[in-house]
C-alpha cells in the first residue's frame, strides 16, 4: 500500500503542475488514469504512461479575480476562472473536513454535470475513492480540490430538466433511448439537439428513481452495468465519447459512500440524465458483436488497456472491472466492453 500510495502521490504533484484542460477544450485525463492504474495493480506503470502523456499537457492558467463565499455564483460555469476556483477549494479544503465541503458543494456542482462532456465529475468520483480507499494526505486532497474546482468552472446544466418517474428499469430505458438526428458533434452540439429529438425526454423520464437510499444506489448500480453493456453493443457510434455513459455514473455511484444518504436518489437521477443524454448522441444504432472475453482475465483485460495507451481506454476498462466483479455466474460481457473500447479506440486515435 505504501509503494502505490506513494506512486499516485508523486503523479498527481506532477500532473498539478499542469492546467485541467489542453488544445482549447481538451480534458487532462491523467489524474483519473493513474488513479485508476494504481488502483487496478499498474503503479509500476504509472510514470512511464505518465510521461509518454505530459508531452500534450500546458501550463495552469493564470487566475484572474479570487473567489469567495459571496461571489461564487457568478464564476460558477466560467472556464477563464478555472485557477480561481482551484485556488478557491484549495483554500476551503485547508479549513475544512473533506467531507464536509463534498456535502456543501456536491449539490451546487451536480446540476451541472454535462459540463465538459462529464469529465469533471469523473475526476471527482476518481478523487474520492482515492481518498476512501487510499486515505488522506496532502497529494491526494490537493487532487479534491483541482477536481472540484475543474467541475465548479465547467459546469453546465443540460438543456432540458429531467424528473424520471416512471417504472423502467435502467437497462429498460437506456435500450428505448432514441438518437440525435445529426450524429458526429460536439457534445455541445448535440445536447443542443436533445429538446427536439423525438422521444429522447419521454424515454429518460420513463426511469423509476426510487426514494430510499439503499435503492437508488441499487439503481445507480444498475445503471452502470446497462451503460458498461450497452457500449459492448453499441460502442462502434463512437468509441471514445460512448464511454462517458458509463464512467460518469460510475464516478456518482463512487462517491454516494462520501455523500450524506439524503444526497443518493438525487444523485441517481442527475447521473441517469447525463447516461442518457451521451447514449443518445453516440450510441450506435444498431449493435455489432464485440469481442470474446471468456478466456481472459479482468487483470489481462486491465493491463491491455493499458498497453494500448489511451486514457479513455483505461478508465473505461476501470469501469468495467467493477461491473464484472459485481456480476455473477461468470459474466464477461462487462470484459468484453472494455476489450471493445480498446478495439475501437485504437481505430479513431
Amino acid at each position: 500500500m505504501e509503494t502505490t500510495s506513494g506512486t499516485l502521490d508523486e503523479a498527481l504533484l506532477r500532473l498539478h503542475t499542469s492546467g485541467p484542460e489542453f488544445s482549447g477544450y481538451l480534458s487532462n485525463h491523467g489524474p483519473m488514469a493513474v488513479e485508476a492504474m494504481v488502483r487496478n495493480g499498474q503503479a509500476r506503470t504509472v510514470h512511464r504512461w505518465l510521461d509518454a502523456y505530459a508531452h500534450k499537457l500546458e501550463d495552469v492558467p493564470a487566475p484572474q479575480a479570487r473567489i469567495t463565499d459571496a461571489n461564487w455564483q457568478e464564476a460558477l460555469g466560467d472556464p477563464s476562472r478555472v485557477t480561481d476556483w482551484t485556488r478557491y477549494f484549495t483554500g476551503q479544503v485547508a479549513e475544512r473536513p473533506w467531507r464536509e465541503l463534498l456535502a456543501e458543494w456536491w449539490p451546487r456542482l451536480l446540476p451541472g454535470i454535462a459540463g465538459a462532456a462529464t469529465h469533471p465529475v469523473i475526476r471527482v468520483g476518481h478523487a474520492v475513492r482515492s481518498l476512501l480507499t487510499e486515505g488522506e494526505d496532502d497529494a491526494r486532497i490537493a487532487e479534491f480540490a483541482h477536481a472540484l474546482g475543474y467541475w465548479a468552472a465547467r459546469h453546465l446544466l443540460l438543456p432540458a430538466t429531467v424528473h424520471p418517474t416512471g417504472s423502467a428499469t435502467p437497462a429498460e430505458a437506456l435500450s428505448a433511448l432514441p438518437r440525435i438526428p445529426e450524429r458526429g458533434v460536439t457534445p455541445l452540439d448535440g445536447y443542443a439537439q436533445l429538446p427536439a429529438t423525438p422521444g429522447w425526454l419521454s424515454t429518460t423520464e420513463s426511469l423509476h428513481i426510487p426514494d430510499a437510499p439503499g435503492a437508488a444506489r441499487e439503481g445507480l448500480t444498475a445503471l452502470v452495468r446497462a451503460a458498461t453493456l450497452n457500449y459492448a453493443d453499441h460502442g462502434h457510434g463512437n468509441g471514445i465519447m460512448l464511454v462517458h455513459a458509463a464512467t460518469a455514473p460510475n464516478a456518482v455511484l463512487r462517491t454516494l459512500p462520501a455523500l450524506p444518504r439524503e444526497l443518493w436518489a438525487s444523485s441517481f437521477a442527475v447521473a441517469w440524465a447525463a447516461a442518457s443524454a451521451i447514449t443518445t448522441l453516440y450510441a450506435a444504432d444498431t449493435p455489432r458483436r464485440a469481442p470474446d472475453a471468456s478466456t481472459v482475465t479482468p487483470d489481462e483485460v486491465f493491463a491491455r488497456a493499458v498497453a494500448h495507451g489511451n486514457e479513455h481506454a483505461i478508465k473505461f476498462a476501470d469501469t468495467a472491472l467493477d461491473v464484472a466483479a459485481a456480476s455473477e455466474d461468470g459474466d464477461t460481457r462487462a470484459l468484453s466492453a472494455a476489450l471493445n473500447a480498446v478495439e475501437l479506440i485504437d481505430q479513431e486515435a
